[in-house]
């Protein structure tokens, strides 16, 4: 008796399989193709989306349909009253605005200088080293005390940059109480603390372009920046976008900052939405129905922004193909 296997005894279904030609073999039932999850197994991690995502969602639509108060919440129901009220107002239309401004020039002023910032750390080679990680230290400090720490640094009076105002000529300068002022201060504090995030992800992504891409550009002849515009970037570009619209989502949910800084002044100008749902739900008649009307269409506006950057990355990936 061979001690090799006899192909003569496999079944003629078989035997193509273990002889190593034509197709391959059927799935035996009761058996799981590679990669695919029972859906037994996957039960449970359902069950805790629905109850942490569904079920806060279905609550917020049902105040924004209803009568609520933070006492007494779902009295009855309004119809559209809720959302009527929520656009008749100043401050809340006022806000969808400034959020959008804010978000934008925050987000690519991040973007940007975070970009920037990783191409020098790249350029002196692959290690982030002791440099990227002072850079990390605005990341990891709370926002109240950034908040804290830009307000005291801004004061009039025995600030830090009292002496920068005087030498540029403007002494005793007060940019928050300046209506404009105000809302750039609160853009460059939100950037001075997202920046890292943005260096750290870009420096990832530019440590995953592949070294050969270079060398086949050098040996071409092109030069640095040739092979930077033609080789690194439309590799680096979708990761970029990526973090661009990440940084749009926190800058569009901003609250911390206005909050310990300005309060929303001087006057309205630095109430941006997530500020003003507050306002509207946990200040004076704590109107929930139309803090939750208010959050919906602002998630709307967020969808709508989000989804024009997603676009405008995946056309990126594929070109990048």
């Amino acid at each position: 008796m061979s001690s090799g296997l006899d192909v003569r005894r496999v079944p003629r279904q078989g035997r193509r399989a273990v002889t190593g030609g034509g197709a391959p073999p059927r799935a035996v039932p009761g058996r799981h193709r590679p990669g695919h999850v029972p859906g037994w197994l996957a039960a449970p991690s359902l069950l805790g989306l629905l109850v942490m995502l569904a079920y806060p969602t279905v609550f917020v639509v049902l105040l924004a349909f209803s009568d609520s108060s933070l006492a007494r919440p779902l009295r009855g129901s309004t119809g559209v009253a809720n959302f009527v009220e929520a656009w008749q107002s100043v401050a809340f239309a006022g806000s969808l605005v400034r959020s959008v401004v804010f978000a934008v020039a925050a987000s690519l002023g991040t973007t940007a200088l975070g970009t920037a910032l990783a191409l020098l750390l790249h350029a002196r080679g692959t290690r982030f080293g002791v440099v990227g990680t002072v850079l990390l230290l605005p990341l990891v400090t709370p926002p109240v005390m950034v908040g804290v720490a830009w307000k005291l640094m801004l004061a009039p009076v025995g600030g830090a940059f009292g002496g920068v105002f005087s030498a540029l000529g403007f002494p005793g300068a007060n940019p928050l109480g300046d209506s404009v002022g105000a809302f750039a201060a609160l853009v460059v504090m939100h950037v001075w603390q997202w920046t890292p995030l943005v260096t750290l992800l870009v420096f990832a992504a530019l440590l995953g372009v592949d070294e050969e891409l270079r060398e086949a550009a050098a040996l071409d002849g092109a030069g640095r920046v040739r092979t930077f515009t033609h080789v690194v970037w439309p590799v680096v570009l979708p990761s970029v976008l990526g973090v661009l619209l990440v940084e749009l989502v926190v800058g569009l949910k901003v609250f911390d900052l206005v909050a310990v800084v300005t309060q929303g002044g001087p006057g309205l100008s630095t109430v941006v939405t997530s500020f003003e749902i507050y306002r509207t739900g946990m200040r004076g008649s704590y109107e929930i129905g139309v803090a939750a009307a208010q959050t919906l269409v602002f998630a709307l506006l967020v969808g709508l922004l989000t989804t024009a950057v997603t676009l405008l990355r995946a056309r990126a990936v594929r070109a990048d193909r």
